[in-house]
């Protein structure tokens, strides 16, 4: 199987809640922006004229989406296959219509995951067999930080972002990107399910 020349049009989207199932988001997502967290630097000027680099912290990655829901959010998130709409991700999970996301102090982790593939996947999380290639971002611990809707131009669009820290409290990494490029033995194995101690 041939290399693609690009990645377009297509791509696979997943969120999934602390010890939830992978909800896929695609079908109503139009844009995906991942802001990988900048590892910069600074310089420190030296009285001989030289410059000495004093690193910074990494920042954190934001993803952010743009898409069409119709509802308010999915009824039962951590239960759910299919997203149908966004406010749960930063308020409490309602489990039953009439869906209604009141302002509260919950804040839940969640894991995001968007896979780039020529293979005949279903999910952004789900194995991806040797011959195939892909290329695939994943952020757990994020928090979702923003829901914003908007129908200034007639029709509803919400822009959705979730920030998440480059490392946890121990130092291990929180965002990883892996891809298989054709190999015949090489596979993109599946995300294992997101709980507090395991994050793909």
């Amino acid at each position: 199987m041939a290399q693609p020349d690009t990645w377009s049009e297509i791509a696979k989207v997943c969120i999934a809640a602390q010890t939830g199932t992978e909800v896929e988001f695609q079908a109503i997502t139009e844009t995906v922006d991942i802001d990988i967290g900048d590892k910069d630097f600074d310089v420190i000027n030296t009285l001989s004229g030289g410059r000495l680099v004093k690193f910074t912290p990494q920042e954190p990655t934001s993803i952010t989406l743009e898409a069409y829901p119709v509802d308010a959010g999915t009824v039962g998130f951590t239960t759910a296959s299919t997203g149908t709409g966004f406010f749960d991700l930063i308020s409490t999970v309602d489990t039953s219509q009439p869906l209604v996301y009141s302002a509260d102090r919950t804040r839940v982790k969640y894991r995001m995951a968007i896979m780039w593939t020529d293979a005949s996947v279903t999910a952004a999380g789900q194995v991806v067999s040797p011959t195939n290639f892909a290329l695939r971002v994943v952020a757990a611990d994020a928090y979702f930080t923003s829901v914003k809707p908007s129908f200034t131009d007639g029709l509803l669009k919400f822009t959705v972002t979730a920030k998440v820290p480059a490392f946890d409290k121990s130092g291990n990494a929180n965002v990883k990107v892996e891809s298989v490029g054709g190999a015949a033995t090489a596979t993109l194995t599946a995300l294992a399910s997101y709980t507090s101690t395991v994050k793909w």
